[in-house]
């Protein structure tokens, strides 16, 4: 039969462990309830904290501050990745460009499609003085990429018309989807041959990925220049991906394609579209 002595001291060694374990579990508990990131801190969470449907928002602007514009000047970047600082020094660049209506950023914003580098490189662009449109790009795509793109930017195929010009921007990505959706979209090419059609006269296409490229479908790259026919008065197609500047007509039949070359080597494209045709400059930062 054991002491009072040994009795007591058991008791309060019980009552202190239980109050050890209730503590710890009260620590836990107030660490999970007022650390803000304790649950923002998987690589693929889709909780955007800032602005979301940017480019319908800045669709809007754009088609207002350019209706009935006959002359337009556009300027592309492309594939930004983690080049924070080079981003940051391209959109000081363009910030000293004279008369430029709008930015389109050609895709792979990111680099493994974080939604904190969504985040990060929206930042960095919320500092141009124009606003700017952003397609989705095959790095865009990393873990659940996609769905954050869909949230901050929206459609991953979607146009604009400025002053009388329609802008098609295209998703090319479909090495992504193991070539087991409609990517590129033809249907939607086609639909934009007509939607809308009283209010523009020529068209130009955007896309990340170019025809042939290793992120293209090209079981379908000849189709997809059939269905480019369609759209009235195509003047040209702009692209990145390939992280080089260059001009090239890839069908051989004079259809011109615009290469913009990545942020990190420092130049991208400004493109003056006048009544009587348009001027594609590479301007260096």
């Amino acid at each position: 039969m054991e002491s009072i002595t040994t009795y007591l001291y058991r008791t309060r060694t019980l009552a202190r462990s239980a109050a050890q374990r209730w503590l710890a579990l009260l620590a836990a508990v107030l660490v999970l309830c007022g650390c803000e990131g304790a649950f923002d801190i998987h690589p693929y969470d889709v909780n955007i904290k800032g602005p979301k449907g940017i480019n319908a928002t800045n669709t809007a602007i754009i088609e207002r501050r350019c209706l009935g514009k006959d002359t337009l000047r556009i300027a592309v970047i492309s594939d930004t990745h983690g080049w924070y600082s080079d981003t940051r020094d391209e959109i000081a660049s363009l910030n000293q460009q004279q008369g430029i209506d709008f930015v389109i950023h050609s895709g792979d914003l990111t680099d493994t499609g974080t939604a904190k580098e969504f985040e990060w490189i929206h930042k960095i662009m919320y500092g141009l003085n124009y606003p700017y449109l952003a397609l989705i790009g095959n790095h865009d795509f990393l873990g659940t990429g996609n769905q954050s793109y869909e949230v901050i930017y929206g459609e991953m195929n979607f146009s604009i018309i400025a002053g009388r010009v329609k802008i098609i921007c295209i998703n090319t990505n479909a090495t992504e989807y193991d070539y087991m959706a409609a990517v590129p979209n033809l249907d939607y090419i086609e639909s934009e041959a007509t939607a809308r059609s009283d209010d523009f006269d020529r068209t130009i296409v955007v896309m990340h990925a170019p025809p042939y490229s290793d992120q293209f479908n090209n079981n379908v790259a000849k189709a997809f220049r059939y269905y480019l026919n369609l759209l009235p008065n195509l003047m040209f197609c702009v692209y990145g991906h390939n992280h080089i500047t260059v001009d090239d007509d890839l069908y051989g039949d004079g259809l011109m394609f615009h290469g913009v070359g990545s942020s990190n080597k420092r130049k991208y494209r400004i493109f003056t579209i006048t009544p009587t045709g348009y001027e594609a400059e590479i301007i260096e930062f």
